[in-house]
């Protein structure tokens, strides 16, 4: 019999930029750090690329359509919290349609803060991303004890 093999859960993570701010949206109701800010984000669901995942997510949150080649992976941070995590980090300026907050029963704001200025409550992996991401730092860890 195979042994089995660890899996780890994948999530996309979006800086979505103009005019030198980020969209952030304040997460409400979700059960996991709710009144902090994030960005648009959402796990992959299986059978699709990092792309087709972010792009699905931004449509489903904030109702806006962005083209693959849009979009660049800026980070990849592997993260230990509640479970074990890989997470990818993506990057437009580029999109199409006006921001819209589509799950308001999951974030009660969405509002653009500039990049060197992000709100204080910024959930801590998230900032260390946006740091990362500012510093040309395009791998990290997270919450593991000696890292």
């Amino acid at each position: 019999m195979p042994a089995l093999r660890h899996t780890i859960l994948s999530a996309v993570h979006l800086f979505l930029q103009k005019e030198g701010t980020i969209l952030f949206a304040r997460r409400y109701n979700t059960g996991y750090e709710d009144g902090k800010f994030s960005v648009v984000a959402g796990h992959l669901d299986g059978g699709e690329t990092v792309k087709q995942a972010m792009i699905r997510e931004a449509r489903e949150e904030a109702g806006i359509t962005i083209k693959p080649e849009d979009l660049t992976v800026v980070g990849v941070m592997h993260r230990l919290s509640e479970d074990e995590r890989i997470d990818w980090f993506l990057h437009t300026t580029r999109w199409e349609g006006e921001v819209a907050n589509l799950e308001p029963y999951k974030c009660d704001l969405l509002q653009w803060f500039p990049i060197e200025n992000p709100p204080s409550n910024v959930i801590p992996y998230v900032r260390r991303a946006l740091n990362n991401f500012r510093q040309n730092i395009w791998f990290d860890s997270f919450g593991f004890p000696d890292g």
